[in-house]
């Protein structure tokens, strides 16, 4: 049996990742955000979604890529966590996608630092590569 499993995709840095979609709450434009002082340098500040307090982590910063130019806004995925709702501010939303887990490869031994530890694997679809990223860890930041 071929099962199959889906993701809430966006891009990042030119690169298509994948989150589960069981994880991810909903998808937003970008909202204003407040600023928290002496907060990790990877939280961009905390924005309000309907009365819930919600911290925003770059990915782009966690992932180790370069900033996003000043004119790009970026978008939030929210995803739950245990602790509750975090944002990971991508580049561009992408849409929802069934894979069969025939096409799913472990990381490659060539990825290194911080992709290394956030990435789970890789689906090979046509013409392009899923990066999965684990998004309970990637919302756990490292000690500063």
């Amino acid at each position: 049996m071929n099962t199959r499993r889906q993701f809430a995709t966006f891009y990042l840095h030119g690169f298509f990742f994948g989150v589960d979609v069981l994880k991810v709450q909903e998808v937003i434009r970008y909202l204003k955000m407040t600023r928290v002082p002496l907060a990790h340098g990877m939280i961009q500040g905390l924005i309000n979604l309907r009365g819930q307090i919600i911290p925003a982590i770059d990915l782009r910063q966690r992932l180790e890529f370069p900033e996003r130019e000043e004119n790009q806004l970026p978008m939030n995925m929210i995803v739950r966590t245990e602790d509750g709702g975090v944002s990971l501010l991508v580049d561009e939303i992408g849409e929802v996608l069934e894979v069969p887990e025939s096409c799913y490869e472990r990381l490659p031994s060539t990825v290194a630092g911080a992709a290394r530890e956030l990435i789970q694997g890789v689906y090979k679809l046509k013409g392009r590569l899923l990066l999965i990223l684990d998004a309970e860890r990637t919302v756990c930041l490292p000690k500063a």
